[in-house]
Parts: C-alpha cells; sequence; structure tokens
C-alpha cells in the first residue's frame, strides 16, 4: 500500500512538472509569435518598422484568437480583458497606417511615442502590456485545473505515503 501511495504521488508530481513544461512552452511561443513583436514595434525609430511589427503581432493575435474576453477565471479586472487590449491595437495599427508620407518628423516622433506607451507599461521594470494569461488563452480553465490537480493529488498522496511510512501501525 505505501509503495502504491507514493508511486501515486511521483506519477502526480511529474504530471505537475509536464503542466509547468506546458506553460513554459507556451510562454516562450507567445513571446516569439507576439510578445517580442509588440517589443519591436514600442521600440521601432520610423513609422514603417513599427507598423510592420504591430501587424505580425495582431496577426498572431488574431490566430491565437485573443481578440475577445477575459483570461481570468473568477472576476473579471480590466487588466485581463483581452477584447479592450486587441482593439486598443488594432487602432494602434490604423494610426500608425493613417500618418501622411509628408507628415512633419515631430508628428512622426509623436504618433511613435504615443505608440510607445500604448504598448509598454512603465514602472519598477518596463514591460510589454498583455492581459496577464494571454499565453494560454482560452484554455485558461483547462490548465488551472490540470495545475491545481495534479498538485493537489501529489500533496494528497504524498501525505499519506508519509504517514504510512512515519507510522507503521497505520
Amino acid at each position: 500500500m505505501r509503495g502504491f501511495l507514493l508511486g501515486l504521488s511521483v506519477f502526480f508530481l511529474c504530471v505537475f512538472g509536464v503542466w509547468g513544461g506546458a506553460r513554459i512552452v507556451n510562454g516562450i511561443q507567445f513571446e516569439q509569435e507576439i510578445g517580442g513583436y509588440l517589443k519591436r514595434a514600442a521600440d521601432a525609430n520610423t513609422i514603417p518598422l513599427a507598423a510592420d511589427n504591430l501587424q505580425t503581432a495582431l496577426s498572431g493575435i488574431q490566430k491565437r484568437g485573443l481578440t475577445k474576453g477575459y483570461t481570468s477565471l473568477l472576476w473579471r479586472t480590466p487588466d485581463e480583458d483581452v477584447g479592450f487590449w486587441h482593439i486598443n491595437l488594432t487602432s494602434a495599427i490604423y494610426e500608425l497606417n493613417s500618418i501622411q508620407k509628408n507628415a512633419t518628423q515631430l508628428e512622426k516622433t509623436n504618433v511613435l511615442m504615443k505608440l510607445r506607451e500604448t504598448l509598454l507599461d512603465e514602472g519598477e521594470n518596463t514591460h510589454v502590456t498583455v492581459p496577464k494569461g494571454a499565453s494560454i488563452y482560452p484554455k485558461n480553465k483547462d490548465y488551472a485545473w490540470w495545475g491545481w490537480g495534479t498538485f493537489l493529488l501529489f500533496s494528497i498522496f504524498g501525505v499519506m505515503a508519509f504517514a504510512l511510512y512515519a507510522n507503521e501501525d497505520f
């Protein structure tokens, strides 16, 4: 019995590890397809360069279905509104594309500065504005059940196995 419980505990620990690995892979893929291009658009020095990178990010956003909804599970907060984020980025690309070729350098710089303020959050560290959990959206609920469920089962079977090893009479 002790060996069986310990085996179950190790199994669920491994499944929990796979969950962690999947989260890391999703984060990397999100950065490659969307986050990195948003950062490049924010750092661009020309309108065409910013527009190209923002358009690439928007294509990835639309491909992943990040156009409406919330990434949160229990309650909705504005920073997790995927629809607002998508509309805001779509408006930014529209503004970049509406700049006239003969616009003054000051006008172009102002649009690039506004884009940077839209794409980046300033604070202790500067980072790209992205709703929390966007890398796994719309499967946030599935990942939550997977992570919490396997961690809970690992903990339960681990405690039971430890109790059996600690108390031979159990």
